[in-house]
């Protein structure tokens, strides 16, 4: 079994810290594991994307195919129609709904949620309210890791929720709390989606 996931936002919103949780937990599960490089501008403001391939054969590449990726996780709703060429016909977009306009010719916001909505699987919602809800404002990129946990499907939404402990292990517990909240609201969000 494989899973092959686009991780894509802007720089600054914890697109690194996804792929190191995500990594930890199947690295934990004994999982194969490549990434690619992050591509695109990683410093605050500019687009960026990563390829995440988990499987329990060895894999030999680490970028993702055309057509291929089971899941598109985007923190921002333009970057994740920007990778829908990666998307396999039965992948599904795990996005936020909320722009960050960091561009002056930003598409129109209802335009561009109609278009994310026309897609045959999309799980979406504001992330960055329901960091503020969790106490944790900075944790949208765990609440959108939240909403995507049941989807991944080769890690457990437990083992992904004890993989934050061990990345923020060393940032005390208070921090390793506050994401797991968000993790957990993200969570709660997708089963509503889906109710």
């Amino acid at each position: 079994m494989k899973k092959d996931i686009i991780l894509c936002g802007v720089g600054g919103q914890g697109i690194l810290s996804i792929a190191t949780v995500i990594g930890e937990a199947a690295t934990a599960a004994g999982l194969h594991l490549k990434q690619a490089e992050v591509h695109g501008m990683s410093q605050r403001g500019g687009d960026v994307e990563s390829d995440l391939r988990l499987s329990t054969e060895p894999v030999h590449s680490d970028l993702i195919a055309n057509g291929t990726a089971d899941i598109i996780l985007s923190m921002e709703p333009m970057e994740a129609l920007r990778y829908l060429k990666y998307l396999a016909p039965d992948g599904a977009v795990i996005t936020a709904s909320e722009p960050l306009v960091n561009i002056p010719d930003y598409p129109d916001h209802e335009a561009l949620l109609a278009e994310i909505k026309a897609l045959p699987d999309v799980t979406m919602c504001d992330i960055a309210s329901l960091a503020k809800e969790s106490g944790n404002p900075r944790g949208a990129n765990m609440v959108l890791l939240g909403m995507a946990a049941s989807r991944i499907g080769l890690v457990s939404p437990a083992g992904l929720r004890d993989a934050i402990a061990r990345v923020f292990a060393s940032k005390g517990e208070q921090v390793i709390l506050a994401n797991q909240a968000a993790f957990d609201l993200g969570m709660a969000a997708a089963e509503r989606r889906k109710a």
